[in-house]
């Protein structure tokens, strides 16, 4: 964990969020600037600055990333209607927290492209 990630102190407890799903290798929460009527945040525990720095010893952690990211837009009541996954990746793609993320849009029509 980075010391001044701040997603790392939400992992550690440092930081309040509301838990949607944790496990050994997956946090996932509720963004508190929605962008959608659903808006979840599902981060590796492991601190990944984005997802280029992910490497081979990271495969099963990106493949549990992506299923459980499934399971929790299930559970939301996402999946008949759909939702979007992104997952931003530098300043140029818009990523402002340098924590490998991925957000869970749903709840409304969401047009394309993004903006």
């Amino acid at each position: 964990m980075a010391n001044d990630c701040l997603f790392c102190k939400i992992i550690s407890g440092d930081i309040p969020s509301t838990e949607v799903y944790s496990d050994d290798d997956i946090y996932a929460f509720r963004d508190i600037n929605p962008a959608a009527p659903t808006h979840i945040l599902v981060i590796p525990k492991k601190h990944l600055t984005d997802v280029k720095s992910a490497q081979a010893e990271d495969e099963a952690l990106m493949g549990k990333l992506l299923l459980r990211a499934n399971d929790i837009a299930q559970a939301e009541g996402l999946a008949e209607d759909g939702f979007r996954y992104i997952i931003n990746t530098g300043k140029h793609g818009g990523q402002t927290v340098f924590h490998l993320h991925l957000h869970i849009l749903g709840g409304r029509a969401l047009g394309w492209p993004p903006g």
